[in-house]
């Protein structure tokens, strides 16, 4: 059956807008209205999908395209929840799920509905093409990931693993294109740091307002916090980083390749990325992928003016490389403050790693190549934040950073991801929905199976 790709977009593009038009911002989610919106499309098109609850209002849908079993199944995981939006600072409302200029606007829209979306087409393609796999491909659109997912493939890995167990499993950020001076290249997630989330508490003596003496513990924490908002902590090469720095610079070639390895050595990284790369924003980003970082980000000290508090405490967003752990990131940040502080985990996850060498990673490398010949590389990437691999990693899943779409050169993905005015554009979804379901098909398709 030949495939009317620009009706299938069409479709993908309506779906779109449904999702984003059921309001799901964690907290409190509420996404089984979302997750049922995916069981009837679904079940209309034969499937038999669970949707599978996990806490009141929390849905999590899954449904499975059967192969013939020869090989491990393949898992597409999105999530369905969002994180809140300020509408009066919006152009557009955010969950009108608009079609504009050629945009589909609203919260979710690229945080990932779309790929909900794209993820929804190939499974209604497979079913249409009734294709014959060698492997199972599983859909799994959960709740919760926006707050550490344990309402959503958490609780699906803890009490229903059988149904999402698989062999790979593809989900956010990757398959976006990046400029390199005049060149492009794709840019897929195997790798992202772990978090180390913790609430730093100083004590002192309490006292009255009026009589101001040294031990006053909000005094010691903002001269803590000071001190770790100016501070860097160490420098820390890892295999992951260091095969996307090396896939960048083999993509620049030249001097200008060469100049970018430099941040991997540790006497030339700061120098590299201050008078070389200079954007603030691409500073940031390669500075957290070679080390440790630390963000003070919630305050709490005392209830009232004229008293002078026993503690007071600040919660701290730390987020770990590969090879660091809650212990090591802690000693980095006790050698910033000094000591005289105590230290409480409020939520740990350790970072995940996936090998790029690999028949999926080759499947999505050449399927963007397909669909983009000017491409001259598709590169490996780790991402700074988190995502629902940390729970996969647990069971031993590799998971891969992939919802391939292109992008105006004009338009800042990264920035506009939990930012205002969130938008995806159609044609980029046409090209993600596209190469998604020839990536899916090519994984995972039956010996003798026609091209």
């Amino acid at each position: 059956m030949t495939i009317q790709w620009t009706d299938i977009t069409d479709e993908a593009v309506r779906h779109l807008q449904a999702l984003i038009r059921i309001p799901t911002v964690n907290p409190p989610g509420n996404e089984k209205p979302a997750a049922e919106y995916l069981a009837e499309v679904l079940s209309a098109e034969g499937y038999d999908p669970v949707v599978l609850e996990s806490a009141p209002g929390r849905g999590n849908v899954v449904a499975r395209y059967r192969g013939s079993g020869e090989a491990p199944p393949l898992l597409l995981l999105s999530h369905l929840d969002v994180v809140p939006a300020e509408p009066e600072k919006w152009e557009r409302d955010p969950f009108g799920g608009e079609l504009v200029d050629g945009y589909v606007w609203g919260r979710g829209a690229l945080d990932m509905k779309f790929a909900t979306a794209m993820q929804l087409a190939t499974m209604l393609l497979l079913a249409r093409q009734k294709l014959p796999l060698k492997r199972d491909v599983i859909f799994a659109a959960t709740a919760d990931e926006e707050a550490g997912g344990v309402y959503g493939i958490g609780y699906l890995i803890d009490h229903h693993l059988e149904k999402i167990r698989a062999e790979y499993a593809l989900t956010e950020f990757g398959g976006f294109p990046l400029g390199l001076g005049r060149k492009r290249i794709y840019l897929c997630q195997t790798a992202e740091k772990g978090i180390c989330w913790v609430r730093m508490r100083a004590r002192g003596t309490p006292g009255h307002g009026s009589v101001p003496h040294r031990d006053n513990a909000v005094v010691k924490l903002a001269e803590a916090v000071a001190k770790l908002g100016r501070a860097s902590l160490p420098f820390h090469r890892t295999d992951a980083v260091a095969g996307m720095v090396e896939g960048m610079a083999a993509a620049l070639g030249g001097m200008r390749g060469a100049v970018l390895r430099g941040v991997l050595h540790p006497t030339l990284s700061a120098f590299v990325l201050r008078r070389v790369i200079r954007d603030p924003q691409q500073v940031h980003y390669f500075h957290a992928l070679l080390h440790n970082t630390v963000s003070p980000t919630v305050l709490r000290a005392g209830s009232k003016t004229n008293v002078i508090p026993s503690e007071a405490e600040a919660e701290l967003d730390g987020r770990i490389l590969p090879g660091q752990d809650l212990d090591s990131f802690l000693a980095e940040v006790r050698a910033v403050v000094g000591d005289g502080f105590e230290f409480e985990p409020i939520m740990v996850a350790p970072p995940v790693a996936a090998d790029s060498r690999t028949p999926l990673f080759a499947a999505m490398a050449e399927g963007l190549r397909r669909h983009d010949p000017e491409a001259v590389a598709v590169v490996p990437m780790m991402v700074t934040g988190g995502t629902d691999a940390k729970h996969l990693a647990r069971v031993g899943i590799p998971c891969y950073g992939f919802t391939p779409i292109q992008l105006p050169p004009e338009m800042d993905f990264m920035q506009m991801i939990h930012g205002h005015n969130e938008r995806v554009p159609v044609d980029g979804l046409a090209f993600g929905v596209r190469v998604l379901y020839e990536v899916v098909r090519e994984f995972c398709r039956a010996q003798g199976m026609e091209k």
